[in-house]
């Protein structure tokens, strides 16, 4: 069996090997007569997979996504070639919940801002939007929760609609998938006319598709005396992004809010967990035999913690300012591909154990930390 995989997916060696031929490619640029004789391939969000790529395909049978989002696949056309077809939803929703969490605290200590009391919008409420909401649950910020399809659904109790959400949230983090048409378009969600009812130093958090933000009616919006907090992590055009926005942008990232070890190889696995399914195949492989041990496993909390020292405990595992810094100073020389190839490893807060003597055990455990109680005198 020949598999074809991105060489920005991890562990697919480990995982897939014992199955078959692994061979790596260049997301961006693979070719159809790459696919030919290929019986597996194993793609991320930068690989659209159509009818154009397909034209060599000659024994293709499965294809699997190690990404949530599922809108650069043309799914009804693996379907008509009975193509199966996995994505990995949720893989790397706890990533993504703790990235936003440390752009807050972030933010928090760079313009002196308490978080308690502030207004979230959280405008999309899937495995990320839930996994964020309930991360964020506990620490005293006000959620406004905005999902009309999953409401209409009946998978979420509440729901504000999104103009709502806009004029009352401090603060606002996308989470929605890109639907480029219909009555739940997600395509330019935030345009210029809803860029213009936004208060004056909103936060807009984008960790989701470039594309939900209108990137140009934001230059513009910025360029003419509007003043938000930008926190962008994905972009309009990308990897050819708008780089007039960076100078108005307090913390910038080259797509890589998901990209957690632990994040990218849960994808991986359940891209070989689908695959051994098609097969009949047990799946008697984990990550956890795979990951190594992290920098920093331990540290203790005493009585004297206070709110302010999470944000310190949060930038243990994981300071978003580590990569503004690398996209802003490489951006350059290196491009936008290279350097979210090149990402360095990052931890997720479930991997810092803390032996806690302060009274903010419950709020540790829920941001995801591991904790352990410590009760002596």
């Amino acid at each position: 069996m020949k598999i074809l995989a991105d060489q920005n997916m991890p562990l697919v060696e480990e995982f897939f090997s014992d199955l078959g031929e692994v061979r790596r490619f260049d997301g961006r640029n693979l070719k159809a007569s790459s696919l030919k004789d290929v019986d597996v391939l194993l793609i991320r969000s930068v690989t659209k997979v159509n009818e154009e790529l397909l034209a060599d395909a000659n024994q293709l049978k499965f294809v699997g996504t190690a990404t949530i989002g599922v809108d650069h696949v043309d799914t009804q056309l693996l379907a008509q070639r009975d193509v199966a077809f996995t994505n990995a939803p949720g893989c790397n929703a706890i990533a993504v919940a703790e990235y936003v969490i440390s752009a807050l605290y972030a933010y928090a200590q760079e313009t002196n801002t308490c978080l308690q009391g502030k207004s979230l919008g959280i405008v999309g409420v899937g495995n990320i939007g839930k996994c964020l909401q309930e991360k964020l649950a506990g620490t005293g910020i006000k959620l406004l929760l905005c999902d009309p399809l999953r409401y209409e659904q009946g998978e979420l109790d509440e729901h504000i609609d999104i103009d709502t959400v806009l004029s009352q949230a401090d603060i606002l983090s996308f989470h929605v998938p890109l639907i480029k048409e219909g009555e739940h378009k997600t395509y330019h969600l935030l345009d210029e006319s809803r860029l213009k009812q936004l208060k004056d130093d909103t936060l807009i958090i984008n960790a989701s598709r470039g594309d939900v933000i209108d990137n140009s009616a934001l230059l513009k919006c910025l360029q003419s005396g509007q003043r938000f907090e930008l926190v962008l992590d994905v972009w309009e055009n990308e990897p050819n992004i708008l780089t007039e926005l960076l100078p108005y942008t307090r913390f910038a990232s080259v797509h890589i809010a998901g990209h957690s070890l632990e994040g990218k190889a849960r994808g991986t696995q359940m891209l070989y967990d689908g695959l051994c399914a098609l097969l009949g195949k047990p799946a008697n492989k984990s990550l956890e035999a795979f990951l190594p041990v992290p920098a920093l496993t331990k540290c203790r909390t005493e009585k004297t913690l206070t709110e302010q020292d999470l944000g310190r405990l949060v930038h243990l595992v994981y300071d978003i300012r580590r990569d503004d810094g690398l996209m802003r100073t490489n951006l350059a020389s290196y491009g936008f591909d290279n350097l979210r190839k090149n990402y360095p490893p990052r931890r997720e807060f479930s991997t810092l154990k803390i032996e806690n003597m302060s009274d903010y055990g419950d709020m540790l455990a829920t941001l995801g930390f591991n904790v352990i109680e410590n009760n002596e005198d």
